[in-house]
């Protein structure tokens, strides 16, 4: 019976290793019923690798990503999970400092480990609370508002280019979620940011916006919505031979989005066509740049 028990809590302490990545705690091994004395066995005989006080390796010694971050939530306690660069790391949207991993600990606490930078915050809310790969973290949204106070404009446009591709959240979504976090240090940078620029134009307003602006030029309206070579385009004149394409509703955009403008540019231009390309944040904020660049390239496709 006692053989039984122990292949048991064996077994248990190895599942729970394995949703882990391979680390486990000193009191959760204790909670599965390992005495002091099994623990100091199986670390003698190298089942056990102690990488922090009370947190251990199972099976093998060697760290990956993950079981570093695994090892440092473990190693703040309950309430313990990966946050600001850290977390938008293992999100995908951004990149660690070197050496030093973050950590939020929902409680009030003064917990000190080399390499990691502890926070307190024992009011973080649930939905700030998720998990990815096994490990416990910051949503994405809390996690933009932590980085934003940290990171340079270029930078923070960069993360939420990368979450937007990743299918994590989109600068729509993101800019809405900051409604329920005024007051909060990351609110106005990120406000910033994407109130420049990740606005999106419906197909009637941005329809209706590009009109008042052709209304300046001297230019018959044009076509919306033809299919020309194929592809559907957003704005055209047939006597000039020229396309006007607006970049996508997105303030950026994919590689794989790219690709296929470049390649419906390239079709249109190896007919004949003349294509030119504004965003929509011309479109809405710089009409004279666009009623210009209209102006002169109709003049020029008339000769």
């Amino acid at each position: 019976m006692a053989r039984k028990k122990v292949e048991t809590r064996s077994r248990l302490a190895w599942e729970l290793a394995g949703r882990q990545h391979g680390v486990v705690t000193r009191a959760q091994l204790l909670e599965l019923g390992f005495t002091k004395s099994a623990i100091e066995h199986r670390l003698r005989k190298g089942r056990l690798h102690q990488v922090s006080r009370g947190v251990y390796l199972v099976g093998w010694a060697s760290l990956t990503r993950e079981r570093g971050w695994m090892v440092a939530v473990l190693g703040c306690g309950d309430g313990a999970m990966l946050s600001h660069r850290s977390a938008a790391a293992l999100w995908g949207f951004g990149s660690e400092r070197p050496g030093a991993i973050d950590v939020t600990v929902r409680r009030h606490c003064k917990v000190r480990r080399e390499g990691i930078h502890v926070r307190d915050r024992p009011g973080l809310r649930n939905r700030d609370i998720g998990s990815r790969l096994n490990i416990p973290l910051t949503q994405p949204v809390r996690t933009f508002l932590d980085i934003a106070t940290e990171l340079p404009s270029n930078r923070l446009e960069r993360a939420v280019n990368e979450a937007d591709k990743r299918g994590l959240i989109d600068p729509d979504s993101l800019r809405a979620a900051l409604d329920d976090y005024v007051g909060e240090p990351g609110v106005r940078p990120l406000r910033e940011l994407l109130d420049r620029d990740a606005f999106r134009l419906s197909d009637s307003e941005l329809e209706l916006r590009f009109r008042r602006i052709v209304e300046g030029t001297g230019l018959a309206m044009p076509l919306t919505k033809q299919w020309v070579n194929g592809f559907e385009v957003d704005f055209l004149w047939p006597d000039l031979g020229l396309v006007v394409e607006t970049d996508g509703y997105r303030y950026h955009r994919t590689a794989s989005s790219q690709t296929r403008d470049a390649l419906r540019d390239q079709t249109h231009t190896a007919s004949g066509l003349t294509t030119l390309r504004f965003s929509h944040r011309q479109v809405r904020y710089e009409p004279d740049h666009v009623r210009r660049i209209l102006q002169k390239t109709a003049a020029n496709l008339r000769g």
